[in-house]
């Protein structure tokens, strides 16, 4: 399993957002939480909206919250929603896809193998909700950290 800086950009967007839960949030506040360059965070962004997982507000008072609460939105939701499928090998891929049929396919122990290590990967990121995560991060949190506390998620 590889996660891009695409996909590690959104889960850390995110888990701001989470921690701020249920307040509205400036893209330029999550940017420099986590030095994530201001132009790229802003497509991000946009894909998780698409994929209705965060709302925006424009105006003054504008800027991005979750459009669930923290306990209903899964890291694997949102991996899935910037990066697609992110834990197959290419020989998972090309028989999904239908542009390539290997011969030793249905008794080839590595392809077993390869499909219970994806099956797996799928059942942890989709089964770890971002509540889990802030409470994970805020138990290890040292003083002074950036994140903030002021999220419901994070109790």
């Amino acid at each position: 399993m590889r996660i891009t800086a695409k996909g590690e950009y959104a889960a850390k967007a995110v888990l701001y957002l989470s921690l701020r839960y249920p307040n509205v949030v400036t893209i330029q506040e999550v940017a420099a939480g986590h030095d994530i360059p201001l132009k790229y965070l802003e497509q991000i962004l946009l894909t998780l909206k698409k994929s209705q997982l965060l709302a925006s507000r424009r105006g003054v008072h504008g800027g991005y919250t979750l459009a669930r609460p923290p306990e209903q939105i899964t890291v694997g939701e949102v991996l899935r929603a910037v990066d697609g499928r992110f834990s197959e090998t290419a020989c998972l891929r090309a028989e999904s896809s239908g542009q390539y049929s290997c011969p030793e396919a249905p008794t080839c122990g590595l392809r077993r193998l390869w499909q219970d290590v994806h099956e797996s990967v799928d059942k942890i990121l989709f089964s770890s909700n971002f509540s889990d995560v802030c409470r994970r991060t805020l138990a290890s949190r040292p003083q002074g950290s950036p994140y903030p506390t002021d999220s419901a998620a994070a109790k």
